[in-house]
């Protein structure tokens, strides 16, 4: 299910890849392993989606995901 995972405490970053060649990234943020948020957009490249993911990491450890 996914190639690259980030770990940010206590949420995980697991990126997924395109089922085929040429398609568009996806990401999805884990707590304790349990789903707490997937990516809303589609990403060109792997570093773009992985960008992204981190930036909502990032929010949530800040407490803006908290509403």
């Amino acid at each position: 299910m996914s190639d690259t995972m980030t770990n940010t405490y206590p949420y995980t970053l697991e990126l997924l890849a395109p089922s085929a060649p040429g398609g568009l990234y996806h990401w999805a943020i884990r707590k304790n392993g349990k789903l707490v948020q997937r990516s809303d957009r589609n990403h060109p490249t792997e570093s773009k989606a992985r960008e992204n993911g981190l930036a909502q990491i990032e929010k949530l450890l800040s407490g803006a995901g908290d509403r």
